[in-house]
């Protein structure tokens, strides 16, 4: 199973709390004004990785406190991060998807694509929304515009609306 991504991070501390692991999909159709990754918008760019060559690095990683899907855009590739991401969550690490979808797309996708569902579910948290350029706040934690939430995903299914994590 390949996954095509743009690049990784082994260790960062912007891309959620703690020191992380970051992998960065390539391909993304949401093209925001601003982005931050630009050069993760086109579908023939980067490189095809195994998701295997990837569990690998990640487990080679020792002070990591969890791993983050970016982009691009992560839930364009469901399908092989949600199988890395349940194989992460075996090693006791959490997992952060950001998406310039949001949570309301996402959730109207599940029904006709497991994958997206697969995805969402083995995610702790959603990074959601698209960036937007009028409400970029250099303040956020974790994220770049004001419109896009930090979202608890268990919380969420579980009470059937947004919860939002409690860190900053």
């Amino acid at each position: 199973m390949e996954i095509r991504i743009a690049g990784i991070v082994r260790e960062s501390v912007v891309d959620g709390p703690g020191l992380r692991f970051v992998i960065f999909a390539q391909g993304c159709r949401h093209r925001c004004i601003g982005c931050h990754n630009p050069d993760t918008w086109d579908f023939l760019g980067g490189e095809p990785v195994k998701a295997e060559d990837l569990l690998k690095q990640v487990k080679a990683e020792r002070l990591i406190k969890g791993v983050t899907f970016s982009g691009g855009e992560p839930f364009l590739q469901a399908a092989p991060l949600a199988w890395l991401g349940r194989e992460i969550k075996k090693h006791g690490l959490d997992l952060i998807t950001f998406t310039g979808y949001t949570w309301q797309e996402l959730r109207e996708l599940c029904p006709e694509d497991q994958a997206v569902n697969d995805l969402m579910q083995v995610s702790d948290y959603i990074v959601d929304g698209p960036f937007i350029l009028k409400e970029k706040d250099f303040d956020l934690p974790f994220r770049g515009s004001r419109n896009q939430r930090i979202i608890d995903v268990k919380k969420s299914i579980a009470a059937g609306k947004i919860m939002e994590a409690g860190f900053s």
